[in-house]
């Protein structure tokens, strides 16, 4: 090895790419695709001014019982050819050394925490910085740019992978191989980088400090004079999410992700248990266990020597429709209030079982996506899910409130009965026209069907042509086929000519799709392809299928392939646990309810491309989002993911029941459509 004073490579290359270095700390500070120079997958101060040295790729932080430091400036280097290593000294008595070399096409990277001191030390909090640039400037920026992170915290069978979010070209995955990871937690998540920022990705060996129960448990590390623990992974370009998945090796494979109460889970393991004592874990063969629970909720399991997942058990759909229509009609709604007011439905802290008062918070409102709840009954009645003479006097009066409090004269939409002072609402449009169309399938009465038609007609005038709203094709295209059997062809044909022109006009935007209420995401792309989709089947021109086919990838690169109830195929969604929560946390949210659009999306797609697997990823999907709902009909309206954001705990179900409901009015309506 050569001198501290060395001078240190500017890059190692593995593969066809290569890690950029820092020429103090000796971190990477890039990692480049040779193949895709223009992508970044870690973030950078010239892209992104709030990112900072300290969230260097590869610093971290300590908690012990003799206190609590972070590391980053080395207070020793060394290198060699295709190697580089460093020491930092953070706290009296400890140490961490890190290594990075190349091995062939890899590259591969060892943190070790040394306890050089003569007495023991108790590890109670160790993570790592791994700064992946996962965050949204805007549309096109984002495609060509930025990586989706998705992370699977499975103890021994840890990885992250960063995927572009075109969904083309290589992915870096990076492979925990020794040592492991037991939970991630998020940094830099706030009201100054607001929602286009995913935050600062930290894995944690262990987050025992500031929450032991994250991710069915978190470890005390004991370390005795002079022993040490590690945490070793490689880093390596991939061609394709398979090609990934498969170089994790995989110590086990199920049967599903999720499933419901009294259905078994099979897993091929070498072994399979659960701190759960509410899970029966049985050996039917060797390597192969039968997994089951009667209870609904998430189960924790362990596989093999040090990994661990999570599977769910549910009720089935229409019995979580049941107990949730009865709560929603016991608690949601807002009774103490004077006339028409009193028919509104609201969020609900499920913990206290009090509702929310309008306070001028618009994502607590009784609007905007508080509509899921009366769409939700409407739908459970329908369907013989809910008794009539309980849920139509609820119905009719929430059809009367709508009328006079969340439509003005226009039919434009109010956010909420007193949120007089903010602007029309177009996401809310498509909402109220489907409640006023299925009131009308439910009852015959015309007013409700021209209601509905106002309403979508109105939304047109208000620039909804150019704007990607959710739900908003599926729903005028629905309220031109009751159009046409009332004989209002020629008004039917006029909405069909403005979708299908809206849809012209977005193919011709490529990647340069508008801002919405976040620069990019998920809930853009899956209403584009709606979109593309059903002008699609209203023309059967090719150069709808060819934007289909172009943009499908989008969608699909927001949902991971971790082998978890929570993750697997559910879109990264990272603000909502701030703006529609009680306990105003931001950070991932797994699974988000709007993960469900990917669902109906790809359910939706012309037939030529739809396959088993997209159908198969959709019923997962759909499953998942079952997570959200416990046995006595409460529910959550974001249950956020990382063990701590910003140092607030987190890995917690927030206990607002807000808008949660979208879920199952979009899975309800599936059902009917199948």
């Amino acid at each position: 090895m050569r001198s501290a004073e060395t001078r240190l490579p500017e890059s190692l290359s593995f593969g066809t790419g290569r890690a950029v270095l820092d020429p103090v700390t000796g971190a990477p500070v890039q990692f480049l695709d040779d193949r895709a120079p223009v992508r970044r997958f870690l973030l950078d101060q010239d892209a992104a001014p709030w990112h900072s040295v300290e969230h260097q790729w590869g610093s971290g932080h300590l908690v012990t019982d003799r206190g609590a430091a972070r590391w980053l400036a080395p207070s020793g280097r060394r290198m060699a050819e295709d190697v580089v290593e460093a020491v930092h000294t953070p706290l009296p008595g400890v140490r961490v050394e890190v290594r990075r070399c190349v091995d062939g096409a890899v590259l591969r990277e060892r943190y070790t925490v040394v306890n050089s001191a003569d007495e023991s030390l108790a590890v109670t909090g160790l993570g790592i910085q791994t700064p992946f640039a996962d965050w949204y400037r805007d549309a096109r920026t984002s495609l060509e740019e930025a990586v989706h992170a998705h992370v699977f915290t499975g103890g021994t069978w840890a990885w992250v992978l960063a995927q572009p979010m075109s969904g083309e070209g290589r992915c870096l995955g990076l492979i925990v191989r020794e040592g492991a990871v037991r939970a991630y937690s998020v940094e830099s998540r706030n009201q100054a980088s607001l929602s286009d920022v995913r935050g600062h990705l930290v894995l944690q060996v262990t987050d025992h400090a500031r929450n032991p129960d994250a991710f069915g448990g978190q470890p005390v590390l004991r370390l005795a004079p002079g022993e040490s623990v590690s945490l070793a992974w490689e880093l390596d370009w991939y061609e394709s999410v398979g090609a990934f998945t498969a170089a994790t090796r995989p110590p086990a494979a199920f049967s599903a992700y999720a499933a419901e109460t009294g259905t078994p889970i099979i897993v091929e393991a070498a072994s399979v248990s659960s701190p759960d004592p509410q899970v029966k874990v049985e050996r039917e063969a060797e390597g192969r266990y039968r997994v089951e629970a009667s209870a609904h909720g998430p189960r924790t399991l362990d596989i093999g020597d040090g990994a661990r997942t999570e599977v769910l058990f549910h009720l089935p759909l229409e019995e979580v429709v049941r107990r949730r229509v009865a709560y929603i009609a016991c608690h949601q709604r807002a009774v103490e209030r004077p006339g028409l007011l009193a028919h509104a439905f609201v969020p609900v802290n499920t913990r206290t079982g009090l509702t929310g008062a309008t306070n001028g918070w618009p994502d607590w409102s009784d609007g905007s996506e508080r509509i899921a709840m009366p769409l939700l009954l409407q739908a459970a009645t329908v369907r013989g899910l809910a008794d009539p003479e309980e849920t139509g006097p609820l119905l009719d009066g929430w059809s009367r409130f709508a009328v006079r409090h969340l439509l003005d004269e226009t039919d434009a939409p109010r956010r909420g009965s007193q949120t007089w002072h903010l602007e029309p609402r177009l996401y809310d449009m498509p909402w109220l026209a489907r409640f006023f169309l299925d009131r009308h399938r439910a009852h015959g009465r015309e007013e409700d069907l021209e209601r509905a038609a106002r309403i979508i007609e109105r939304r047109f005038d208000l620039g909804g042509a150019t704007h990607l709203s959710i739900d908003d094709s599926p729903t005028t295209t629905a309220v031109c086929d009751a159009l046409d059997t009332a004989g209002q062809s020629a008004r039917a044909a006029r909405l069909r000519e403005q979708l299908v022109d809206s849809a012209r006009r977005f193919a011709r935007l490529g990647r340069q799709l508008p801002a919405h209420e976040v620069s990019y995401e998920q809930a853009i792309v899956a209403p584009l392809l709606d979109l593309l989709s059903d002008a699609y089947a209203l023309t059967g021109e090719a150069v709808f299928h060819d934007a289909i086919e172009e943009r499908l990838p989008w969608l699909l690169a927001f949902g991971g392939p971790q082998p978890h109830a929570r993750l697997h195929g559910i879109a990264i969604r990272h603000w909502d646990g701030y703006w529609f929560g009680e306990n105003r946390l931001w950070g991932d949210v797994f699974p988000h309810y709007w993960s469900t659009l990917t669902a109906t999306t790809l359910l939706r797609l012309p037939a030529t491309l739809r396959t088993p697997d997209t159908d198969r990823l959709a019923e997962t999907i759909f499953r998942a989002n079952l997570a959200n709902y416990h046995e006595d009909g409460s529910a959550t309206c974001a249950f956020v993911m990382p063990s701590a954001v910003d140092g607030r705990p987190a890995h917690t179900a927030d206990p607002l029941a807000n808008d949660q409901d979208w879920h199952l009015v979009l899975w309800l309506r599936h059902h009917d459509d199948r």
